[in-house]
């Protein structure tokens, strides 16, 4: 199993890459979060891996930490998510947004990310209960209250991307209703 490498970036195009590590080179497949932090062509890169070995084909995914490699592999163990799942996944949102996400059991926020649907949103949530939320989600930051969630899902359902409804409720009173706390999350938002 190759479990890192390390070598010269000969080609960007995402999401693969090709690596020169002595004189051989590795095609690798990595997430937009590991592809936007490379360095240039020429430059010398490590990656952190996980081999794929099917039937027709030796696939090598690469990630810039051995984090985001630990979360695409719990994500692969999932029935029904495949690599390029896992990969979409971890292109579409940041691990402490996706173990926030499973901790508040939030299926509105997975079912954004491309080629995830209700299902298998739910499913992700299901199985990924205990092993992802709780220990990296106390990493992002005090766990938010029923309250807040509902005033995520709803700016959430209201076209606002994750990253804005997140924003707006930095700096909610603490003690609001879910209708107040939606007044001032927009309010936050319109000024913005």
């Amino acid at each position: 199993m190759i479990g890192r490498i390390s070598g010269i970036l000969l080609e960007k195009n995402p999401p693969q890459l090709l690596v020169d590590c002595g004189g051989v080179g590795y095609e690798v497949d990595v997430p937009m979060s590991t592809y936007y932090n490379l360095p240039n062509v020429g430059e010398k890169v490590t990656l952190f891996t996980h081999q794929a070995i099917r039937e027709d084909a030796h696939l090598l995914f690469g990630f810039g930490n051995a984090n985001e490699r630990a979360v695409f592999r719990q994500l692969i163990k999932i029935s029904g998510v495949g690599a390029r799942t896992a990969l979409s996944i971890l292109s579409g949102m940041t691990i402490t947004d996706l173990a926030q996400a499973v901790t508040l059991q939030e299926a509105g926020r997975l079912v954004k990310v491309p080629g995830i649907g209700k299902k298998t949103a739910e499913r992700l949530l299901l199985e990924l209960k205990g092993k992802l939320g709780a220990d990296v989600g106390a990493v992002a930051g005090a766990p938010r209250d029923d309250t807040q969630s509902d005033i995520l899902n709803a700016l959430l359902a209201l076209g606002y991307s994750d990253k804005e409804a997140t924003a707006a409720l930095k700096n909610m009173p603490t003690g609001a209703s879910v209708s107040d706390g939606i007044k001032f999350a927009l309010k936050a938002l319109s000024k913005a």
